[in-house]
């Protein structure tokens, strides 16, 4: 009877995992414009979330090259499974951001201005914390250095002090910092010390949240260099975008 009834409870529930993966995938898919929306600050609480994303356009870029490819198609391409495919993505040595593998291969999301203009970009950034990879996304100005925010949105942090990543007050702070200087050099920096270079390059650190904070630091500075966005940023600021 046991094992009838064990039988019968695990049947249910494959089934029931089965049938509700399309509805998980659509509200995962929905969680994800959500975030683009608000980094870009576009959302608004109960609007239509796939009409307000169609602002939005997706490029798959190729990240050594700074260049987007039509090798995929952006409305299925999957950056997540691209970077731990042997095929899409390179293994790591110099890994500050501690995620292992780097995929070749990445959805950007470009908003434009009514005459086509360019208005801001989306790229999407990820790294290791504490406890957890953190998934998120940075909004730049047009000029590929202005930050316009930052978004995580998925994590396992502690709550009330790695999650303060989350904190509306604590996201505020990258709105108008600057990626580097007149020369070039990456100076953004998450520390509890303003560094040398000035305000306009520097985030608080989270309080409490040492190893996060780290963290953040690093996967930012990893993204925004030369193993990350950097080409793309540079064909950005020379109008080739």
């Amino acid at each position: 009877m046991a094992v009838s009834i064990c039988l019968v409870a695990s049947m249910v529930v494959s089934a029931a995992a089965v049938s509700l993966r399309p509805l998980q995938e659509v509200n995962k898919l929905k969680d994800k414009q959500i975030n683009i929306l608000q980094v870009a600050g576009l959302y608004e609480p109960g609007s239509n979330v796939a009409e307000a994303f169609e602002v939005f356009e997706p490029q798959v870029l190729e990240i050594a090259t700074g260049k987007f490819t039509d090798k995929f198609d952006p409305a299925t391409f999957d950056d997540r499974a691209a970077a731990d495919d042997p095929e899409t993505s390179i293994a790591l040595t110099d890994d500050p951001a501690s995620i292992g593998r780097q995929s070749k291969y990445v959805t950007v999301y470009l908003l434009r201005n009514d005459d086509g203009s360019l208005d801001k970009v989306i790229l999407p950034i990820h790294g290791y914390g504490l406890w957890s990879t953190l998934y998120g996304f940075i909004a730049l100005e047009e000029n590929g250095n202005d930050i316009f925010g930052l978004q995580f949105y998925s994590h396992g942090e502690t709550p009330g002090l790695g999650a303060e990543v989350d904190n509306p007050r604590w996201k505020s702070q990258w709105n108008g910092k600057k990626l580097s200087d007149d020369s070039g050099d990456l100076l953004i920096t998450v520390a509890k010390i303003v560094p040398p270079q000035g305000e306009e390059y520097h985030v608080d650190a989270l309080a409490g949240a040492t190893l996060t904070t780290v963290g953040v630091d690093n996967l930012v500075r990893f993204w925004m260099g030369e193993a990350g966005f950097a080409p793309f940023l540079e064909n950005l600021k020379a109008g080739e975008i």
